[in-house]
């Protein structure tokens, strides 16, 4: 079975970014994204509706953090110290060496490549490190800039399924994509 520390917390760099821990400053960062509708419209999760639910959110990132439960990175361009969006490892089934890896990206910067550079490096960061033997994505059918993020990453589709998430009053489809280790 994978065995999980993230101590001490990993921090990754590409060529623009850097990918680190969130702490309290970032609060007022990280609210602008989780109380964005435009943002969260495919994220089924509920909108934050202070800087509070965002500090509450950080706090509740570093105890799944240190429980090796999942992780979530904040995402800083190299020379700004802004958090434009989060990255992580949500879920780990961890009997199955498999994570899955979610995102979200500031609209300011979306169709930049910064996002495709950043789940590159989490997504080798998890079979280097890590040593994942898989890694899915679950997107909603709608979010065709995602799926094509993923697909350029590497990922395929692996299944539609219809109806099987229920959130905010309606059912929602989920669309999986996965990427396996590769072969050494």
């Amino acid at each position: 079975m994978l065995t999980i520390n993230f101590d001490p917390f990993p921090i990754l760099t590409t060529d623009r970014l850097l990918i680190r821990q969130l702490t309290a400053v970032d609060a007022n960062d990280l609210f602008a994204l989780r109380s964005n509708e435009t943002l969260m419209r495919f994220i089924p999760r509920p909108l934050a509706k202070s800087v509070d639910d965002a500090v509450l959110l950080i706090r509740g990132f570093d105890e799944l953090i240190q429980a090796g439960e999942s992780i979530t990175w904040g995402i800083a361009l190299k020379n700004e110290p802004k958090v434009i969006g989060t990255i992580g490892f949500i879920r780990f089934q961890k009997e199955n060496y498999r994570a899955e890896v979610g995102y979200l990206l500031h609209s300011d910067f979306q169709g930049t490549g910064l996002m495709q550079e950043a789940l590159l490096a989490v997504v080798d960061y998890g079979f280097q490190v890590l040593r994942l033997h898989s890694i899915e994505a679950i997107v909603d059918p709608d979010n065709t800039a995602s799926a094509n993020v993923l697909e350029r990453s590497g990922f395929r589709k692996e299944g539609h399924f219809k109806e099987n998430k229920f959130f905010n009053g309606r059912f929602h489809d989920s669309v999986y994509y996965a990427r396996l280790a590769p072969i050494e």
